[in-house]
């Protein structure tokens, strides 16, 4: 088979807990051809989609990508899987590389799929499930803000687009710097931005649930450092084992309808307490550490299923 990746560059990745280093461990495991290439690269040409690609071979011990070949033009629609792995920021460049990749949906399995990576971002999807979500608003009103806090007291404050745990903030009605923190938020983008109720159990964790086509594959508990708010790994979050209780089955359960249907094949949602508040669609991340706690090996899992799709 053979596979390609949309990825960043090599040299900005930490691939000791990289998830796509991990998928493309697995791909080589089973023979797969793997070329790579960087979104800047994706050319549309009276309608044909190429870009430059490498052929890479990946190593553990320590982890590296190798690259095999100097850069040379493909044309996309001539791979079985176009796997879609760079980071966020989910900016015109993000959304522009899911217009190109759509002009080929019909000739290749893309995961995720572009048109809904493009219209599920993970802040504005997720308030499709309201039920099982935190009292959630989505504003740049000032007085709507205000009223918000004033109701719920405890808040987070984070950018729409944001990712990684940067520029999260939490405030409550006895913060001074509230007016500060949301001059800054005015200032840094033209888009609105998100304010959450404050989940006080946040200190015990957040689940990071990894489904793969809309079906439970394996999970992690990211912990928050002392007097932290924030548990993402990018700020010192520490991976933990943790299980799937019922009111996690319930909340994937609420939602695997739509990723199936959307072709929201790689999926992270993340849980504290018993409520959702993202689902990733973009890169999700996770999947190394589900594999050294638990044991799961969810890159298998997704090479299988996707295997599958492939041999429909």
């Amino acid at each position: 088979m053979k596979i390609i990746v949309q990825m960043d560059p090599i040299e900005r990745l930490n691939l000791a807990g990289d998830s796509t280093f991990a998928l493309l461990l697995e791909a080589q495991d089973r023979g797969y051809d793997i070329d790579i290439y960087t979104p800047n690269m994706l050319t549309l040409s009276d309608g044909l989609l190429s870009t430059e690609a490498q052929q890479i071979k990946v190593h553990l011990y320590p982890d590296r990508i190798e690259k095999l070949n100097e850069p040379k033009s493909v044309m996309l629609d001539e791979y079985d899987i176009i796997m879609m792995r760079q980071d966020p920021p989910f900016d015109m460049s993000y959304i522009t590389a899911t217009h190109l990749l759509e002009t080929i949906q019909h000739k290749t399995l893309i995961i995720n799929n572009p048109f809904y990576v493009r219209n599920c971002p993970e802040k504005i999807f997720v308030n499709k499930y309201t039920d099982f979500m935190p009292s959630t608003l989505i504003t740049r009103n000032v007085s709507e803000i205000i009223k918000f806090r004033n109701k719920h007291d405890k808040i987070i404050i984070k950018p729409l687009y944001g990712n990684g745990g940067a520029n999260v903030f939490y405030s409550d009605r006895a913060d001074k710097n509230f007016g500060s923190i949301i001059e800054n938020f005015l200032e840094l983008s033209l888009e609105p931005f998100i304010v959450q109720q404050f989940i006080p159990k946040v200190n015990e964790g957040d689940k990071r649930i990894i489904l793969i086509d809309g079906e439970i594959a394996g999970a992690i508990n990211r912990l928050p450092q002392e007097g932290e708010i924030r548990s993402n790994m990018h700020v010192g979050g520490i991976a933990a084992k943790t299980q799937i209780t019922k009111e996690d089955t319930k909340i994937c359960n609420a939602i695997s309808k739509d990723l199936k249907n959307f072709g929201l094949f790689f999926v992270g949602i993340d849980i504290i307490g018993n409520l959702i508040t993202e689902i990733n669609v973009t890169s999700p991340t996770g999947i190394r550490e589900i594999l050294q706690l638990s044991g799961v090996n969810v890159a298998e899992i997704f090479w299988d299923q996707a295997e599958k799709k492939i041999n429909k």
